[in-house]
């Protein structure tokens, strides 16, 4: 499946794509069948840099020839905020791995269903953990929409880009740069969308709520007065704020009150008129992942859609965002789920619940399980608790072997990709529709600009 030159590339795509300096698609089907396969395939794992980057760039040029343009949310954030959209909770989903079928599987419930409020998105930590730098990133998510015959404005988001504390408080300069490296990448990317998360280091010992908020508010800031002066053209990138870590304690008015007086104070300090954030993660209650009980099942949470609904109103009304943001929500029951959009919920994470039903699934190949299982308690050995079980060690790392065994994912026998595809189908589609966010593609037309400006990606 690798090619062997550019020129074998070139040549694959004779009479399929023009990738002259005008790029045009020849042969739509043709394209949307073996050739886009294997270009992405060749964009993730070629060893050839030159290779891999051709392959990404003429994904990327068809994607744009086929109206699939890269934008940002928030115009349609902004008129949430005015009360001129409402009633839907717009779904962001965390794809780990099988990155490929996983969001080939989104994008056709999605088309089914006329959603267009829908984000693509991937964690600072799982950048990592799934080795799926930016570029890569954007570049399966524009295949996949390829794929299936996905246009329109297409949201792909940095979620929980992240500030450590021990990092931090060790060397601030050396953090808030490798947050900045990360933001700059990803714009380049064409994620249009960050979700800046500092409120890892809120410190709940100052005797203020204000002072216990105040790094979160100067980081927030900076990061996105930075972001903000190397936006493409046409282009505002939609920022996301937080104030409570998620798994920790739940969010109040005051906290969210005294976030918002810091961020703008210290946003104005940094130039008068900046947009500021969209919408402010807050923690209601759950956990990332759900908590894994000794035989390896999640126990069930209470969470707090009193404070959700309070939050977000006091965001919309006082701030003009478009509410407030739930995460850690994939492994809640699923008569939870369309409280959300009734809450006035404005986004909500998904993440966990894509990979249990993938390792958890019937036809998941016996042998692979076993040798990712072997893989996780050889190189994750040292983060086994004492006390903990087998089933919770090997559901809270399994995860991890997303970004060594990412190959042997993509290559998982075609039969089962395609029946784990159509489960997964099937659930976007159910989370969509409790989410009201069906018939939202025209919305999404109407309120959100499409930028067809050329861009290089690495």
């Amino acid at each position: 499946m690798r090619y062997k030159s550019v020129d074998e590339l070139r040549t694959n795509l004779a009479g399929v794509v023009s990738l002259d300096d005008k790029t045009a698609v020849l042969d739509r089907e043709k394209l949307r069948g073996a050739a886009i396969d294997r270009l992405v395939f060749n964009g993730v794992f070629h060893e050839d840099g030159e290779i891999k980057r051709t392959a990404r760039d003429a994904v990327r040029r068809s994607a744009r020839a086929l109206g699939v343009h890269p934008a940002s949310i928030l115009p349609l954030y902004e008129a949430i905020g005015r009360g001129k959209a409402y009633g839907f909770t717009v779904p962001a989903i965390n794809i780990r791995g099988l990155t490929y079928d996983m969001a080939r599987a989104a994008f056709r419930a999605a088309l089914r269903n006329q959603v267009g409020a829908v984000i693509f998105e991937i964690a600072r930590s799982e950048i990592g953990y799934t080795s799926q730098r930016p570029a890569e990133y954007s570049h399966v998510i524009m295949g996949a929409a390829i794929k299936e015959g996905f246009s329109g404005p297409l949201f792909i988001q940095g979620d929980h880009f992240q500030a450590n504390a021990k990092n931090f408080a060790k060397n601030p300069q050396a953090e808030m740069k490798s947050l900045k490296d990360l933001i700059q990448e990803a714009i380049e990317a064409e994620f249009f969308n960050i979700d800046i998360d500092s409120s890892t280091l809120v410190d709940l010992s100052k005797p203020t709520v204000r002072a216990q908020q105040q790094v979160n508010c100067e980081v927030a800031a900076e990061l996105t007065a930075f972001l903000r002066g190397f936006e493409p053209e046409g282009i505002a990138v939609s920022v996301g704020g937080e104030i409570g870590e998620v798994g920790g304690k739940n969010s109040t008015i005051e906290e969210l009150e005294a976030f918002m007086e810091g961020y703008r104070d210290e946003l104005d300090k940094r130039g008068k008129g900046l947009r500021g954030i969209s919408k402010i993660s807050i923690q209601t209650g759950t956990s990332h992942g759900g908590v894994p009980l000794p035989d390896g099942t999640i126990a069930r949470v209470k969470l707090d859609f009193e404070t959700l609904e309070k939050l977000s109103r006091v965001a919309r009304e006082k701030y003009g965002m478009a509410g407030a943001v739930q995460h850690g929500a994939s492994t809640l029951p699923e008569e939870a789920f369309d409280h959300f959009p009734r809450r006035g919920c404005a986004e909500i994470h998904l993440a966990t619940g894509f990979q249990n039903m993938l390792y958890d699934h019937a036809g998941f190949p016996r042998d692979f399980k076993e040798e990712i299982y072997d893989f996780l308690r050889r190189e994750c050995a040292a983060e086994k608790k004492e006390g903990e079980t087998d089933d919770q060690f090997i559901y809270k790392t399994r995860k991890k072997a997303f970004g060594p065994l990412k190959e042997k994912f993509w290559n998982l026998p075609e039969s089962f990709r395609n029946e784990i595809g159509r489960d997964l189908e099937n659930r976007f589609e159910f989370l969509f529709k409790k989410l009201n966010v069906v018939n939202t593609a025209s919305l999404v037309r109407e309120k959100v600009p499409v930028d067809s400006g050329e861009r290089r990606v690495a």
